[in-house]
């Protein structure tokens, strides 16, 4: 930060962020108010790529392209921080600190901006709708991103996450896992509660088949590939009295490597339609996918040069390395053409919150601690000088 005025406004611009959370592919406002920032510091600004995604570009003589990338979507979460500018949309939150990012974004291309005496090169600043739902990344992609500002020679980008506030994560090479949304859906025969024996019960069917899913990590998986699959949602029913026709759950699955994470999906395929077959289901479930979010893998010598950076900056002891996340991120779909990235983490919780989180062990702790998607995550304000501050680092790492 060059002023305790820029910080201010950045700390302002970020608490308006939060206040109005977008949900997926709606993000008019979010984008809108970037595309502000990215406009006053000079920035070629275009708006409603890949539907609400925002880009700008900066070119300062010759050099390397870096494109700079931040998410812009909140998720559908009732926010229970009790913060007074917590969100004033009901039952939407920028509880994944997607609003960081977008400050971020917004304070290092000022910054970068007002100091172009210090690097040649072209900075592509991108405001990303919809990763929560993995769409934003390919909608702006096929929108023509690239076509309209050229290919980067790399990519950067960064997020939020639960470690103490001030705090850095990186690591190189694989970083973050495959996921997958998977949709089954049970058909049963309904009628009056009061007479099961001429009904096919579908909730008893997604109660079994819940049950049987949690075999699929212990008993079809090595134990040295970490998989997680989760039930996020089991929808059936209107009354207590009325046995429904349907039942759906909607599941996660996440694997480290991607034919692992297609070999649990075949096996959730045939739990599913087994299940259904014993239940004397009508006929089979429908199976759907959706949000397709690729392994990120972190350019090993993109990684080293960042990491430096910020170890110059911050220090060695904030600088932690991270081991391999069952997280996931659309972020990879910008390197599919073999574009070198780097993405790394930023500690948010506030050393109060912290210090006081049961255990002595950092994994201890961060079970104590309001994480990512839930509905009492609230970042300490500090964090926006660390993410503007790791962003115009690591891009002046990287420029000529």
């Amino acid at each position: 930060m060059t002023t305790d005025e820029t910080e201010g406004s950045l700390v302002d611009f970020y608490r308006d962020l939060h206040a109005h959370p977008e949900l997926s592919m709606r993000e008019h406002r979010t984008s809108a108010r970037l595309a502000e920032r990215l406009r006053a510091a000079g920035f070629e600004t275009t708006e409603g790529i890949g539907g609400t995604g925002v880009a700008g570009v900066l070119r300062n003589g010759d050099g390397p392209t870096v494109m700079l990338r931040a998410d812009m979507d909140a998720l559908p979460i009732a926010e229970e921080t009790g913060l007074p500018y917590a969100s004033t949309v009901p039952d939407v939150m920028h509880a994944c600190g997607h609003d960081l990012h977008v400050t971020g974004l917004a304070g290092a291309a000022a910054q970068l901006a007002r100091a172009r005496d210090g690097w040649s090169g072209t900075l592509l600043a991108v405001g990303q709708p919809g990763e929560e739902t993995a769409e934003g990344a390919l909608a702006m992609l096929r929108d023509g991103l690239f076509q309209r500002y050229g290919e980067p020679d790399v990519i950067l980008g960064q997020h939020v996450g639960p470690a103490p506030a001030g705090t850095l994560g990186h690591r190189s090479g694989l970083f973050m896992s495959a996921a997958l949304d998977a949709e089954i859906r049970i058909f049963g025969q309904g009628g009056h509660g009061s007479m099961p024996e001429n009904c096919v019960d579908p909730v008893v069917t997604a109660a079994y088949l819940v049950t049987r899913l949690q075999t699929v990590v212990s008993r079809e998986i090595g134990a040295r590939e970490p998989v997680v699959v989760t039930v996020g949602r089991m929808r059936a029913g209107t009354r207590a009295n009325v046995i429904p026709d349907q039942a759906v759950l909607t599941l996660n699955l996440r694997a480290r490597d991607l034919h692992v994470r297609d070999r649990v999906l075949a096996a959730v395929r045939r739990i599913a339609e087994a299940e259904c077959a014993a239940s004397g289901c009508p006929r089979p479930p429908e199976i759907t996918t959706s949000g397709d979010f690729p392994a990120l893998h972190n350019d090993p010598g993109l990684v080293g040069r960042v990491r430096v950076a910020h170890h110059a900056v911050f220090g060695t002891e904030a600088v932690l390395e991270y081991e391999p996340l069952l997280a996931s991120e659309d972020f990879p779909h910008f390197g599919a053409g073999g574009i070198r990235y780097a993405y790394w983490f930023v500690g948010a919780t506030p050393q109060p919150v912290w210090d006081a989180a049961p255990g002595d062990r950092p994994e201890e702790k961060l079970r104590g601690v309001p994480g990512n998607h839930t509905a009492r995550f609230a970042p300490d304000p500090s964090t926006v000088r660390t993410v503007v501050t790791a962003m115009t680092t690591a891009a002046h790492a990287c420029l000529g």
